[in-house]
Formats: C-alpha cells, structure tokens, sequence
C-alpha cells in the first residue's frame, strides 16, 4: 500500500509517498481503508520531534512511528478474531494511533465509532481528535454534563430536553474560547451555543466574521484588542493559545468561573509544560484538558453534525499523496478549521 513516510525529524520536506506493508488487523482491531484523513498540530509536533523531552516517547534520534496521522475515516476492510461490533463494508470514523495517512490503518474496534449514512467521510474525518478536545474542555468547565446521555441516545434529559438543541445545561454561562478561529476553536464556539451559553471569540480580524456566524456573540481580536484588558468576566474560558499569563486569564473569571488549558506556548525542550504545570499547582479553578478517546462522544458529535447543529469549518482538502504541502500550509498559517486529506 502507499503512505506517507518520514524516517527522520524535520519539516515537511522529510516526507515521502512510498510503498509499505500493509498492515494486519490483530484480534481486537479493524484494517479499514482510509478515505479521508485531517490534519492535526500534533502531527506537527510528531514531524519535528517537539518539544525535545517528547522524544523520549515518539524515538530519540529517530521516530518511532514512521507514518502521522490521527483522524481518519473509512470503510472496514477486515476485522480481528475476537471483533463483533463490526464487518466488512461498514462505514467508520475514530482517532488511530498514528499510521492514519495511508491507504489502510488499523485500530482497535473499541475506538471507532459507526459513520451515519448522512456523513461525509471529509466531515467524519475532522471530528476525533479536534471536535472531541472541544466538547469535552466544555464538559470539564461544567457547560456540558447531564445532557450527555441524552444527546447521544435521545433519552430525555432530567432538564426535560432530548438530543441535540435540546441538551442545553450551558443556558445562561458566559464562556471565552481563545483561538476561536482553529480546528478545535470552531467546534467549540458552536458546541457551546448549541448548549446554550453566550460565547465571546478570540480571534484574527480576517477570521472575526467566520467565528460571529459560527454563533460568537462577542468577537475580541487580538491585533487591535488586549484581551487581558476585557471589561468582561466570564464562567469559563476554553484556552487553546495559551498566549497570555495564568495570572492574567485567572483575572477574567467570574467568582467561580473555570479556566481550561488546552496548550501553550513554550521552549524547544519542555514546550508547554511549565505552563501546564503551573495550572496544575494554580487551584481548583485552573484545569488541565486530558482528552480520551470515547465513542460515545463521536457519536453525539457526530449527530450534531448530521442534524445542521454543528457544521465542519474545512479550510482545505488536500489528496493524500500531497499532504506535504498540506503540512506546510498548517505550519506557516493559522488555518481556519480543519485541513482534510481525501483518498
């Protein structure tokens, strides 16, 4: 099969489309042929090796993993001995673990999710790893929680709502999603007005009309706009940029307002480690954003994409065999949404 390779660090230039095994499914995994595949800032970091001290994960002089790639969607080739969820033919999204920009990958049946008919695998591809971050920073800062079950089963919830607009346990919480315009940022402002909170932007001026009609009440930009100088205070803030002091965001908060740290900016050895570690050590207010894989959560996403509530922002698709230049486009500018790689 062919994929794109990388046998050392560096910038996309290290890249090769080249001819590899195909992989084998093992007992619990499905081989799926991948159809679409997106793009991620972690493949970023995988291709250059950083932040240095990740190298003792990802391979010290070398990577590990030769092929980047999380997010994909696809249609099951095969499945493993002990895999009942699903069968030959069957259309399927998840995050893998690595290996996803190639023709086939494998991943565990127990992290995919069943793609619904009226999903697109491009749409399909951008939602594990970035819609995922979006909803559950939001869960973790308290704007989505019981409305869980019944969004993803269209049980009734105990606020009496059902799936989808219904689940709106955000209703009157004010919530600030700085990098508003980004692959995680535009599935956070919409997720967080589906749920009912009023929603302030940060973002670009070129990207401030793209963030209001994702349903951004309030747009700040930050190249004319000190957004530590906001009059403002709010219940949560979803921190994907990590571009001010903890001292400073903290100081934007209502009284029991939530601070979620996404990232953050950092040296080439620990990266946003420090930073993370001081939202560890500021208190119950300040929160770390540990995402996990969960099904349950594609699902519900999945739903909100395919009833209209939430819509993909796609900046840009790519074929496969150029997600060099895809790669590139990530790095040297901020990409409004997801980029997507179609087979």
């Amino acid at each position: 099969m062919k994929a794109l390779t990388y046998h050392r660090y560096g910038t996309p230039d290290v890249l090769s489309w080249a001819d590899v095994e195909q992989p084998v499914p093992g007992p619990h995994d499905v081989l799926l042929r991948v159809r679409a595949a997106s793009l991620n800032r972690a493949d970023l970091f995988m291709l250059h090796g950083s932040p240095r001290i990740a190298r003792l994960a990802f391979g010290l002089s070398r990577p590990k993993a030769t092929i980047l790639g999380r997010d994909v969607a696809g249609v099951v080739e095969a499945v493993g001995a002990q895999v009942t969820r699903f069968r030959p033919g069957d259309e399927v999204f998840g995050e893998v673990e690595q290996r996803g920009f190639a023709e086939f990958a494998t991943a565990p049946a127990a992290d995919l999710a069943t793609k619904p008919a009226g999903l697109s695998f491009t749409d399909a591809a951008t939602l594990p790893v970035a819609a995922t971050t979006a909803l559950q920073a939001l869960r973790l800062a308290g704007i989505e929680t019981a409305a869980r079950a019944g969004a993803v089963t269209g049980r009734e919830t105990e606020t009496g709502a059902g799936a989808g607009a219904g689940a709106r346990t955000g209703t009157g919480r004010t919530v600030l999603i700085n990098g508003a315009s980004g692959g995680v940022g535009t599935f956070a402002v919409q997720i967080a007005r589906t749920l009912g909170a009023t929603v302030t932007g940060v973002c670009s001026t070129r990207n401030a009309d793209l963030v209001r009609k994702l349903g951004a009440e309030r747009i700040i930009d930050y190249t004319r706009e000190d957004l530590t100088a906001t009059a403002g205070r709010f219940d949560a803030i979803i921190d994907l940029a990590g571009s001010h002091s903890l001292g400073a965001m903290r100081r934007l908060l209502t009284p029991r307002g939530v601070y979620i740290a996404s990232t953050g900016n950092g040296g080439p050895l620990l990266g946003p480690m420090p930073r993370l570690l001081g939202v560890v050590l500021g208190g119950p207010r300040l929160r770390v954003l540990a995402t996990k894989r969960d099904v349950d959560d594609l699902a519900l996403l999945a739903g909100l994409v395919e009833r209209g509530e939430v819509n993909p922002v796609i900046d840009r698709t790519y074929p496969l065999r150029e997600a060099a230049d895809a790669l590139w486009h990530l790095e040297r500018e901020h990409a409004r949404g997801k980029i997507v790689l179609s087979l």
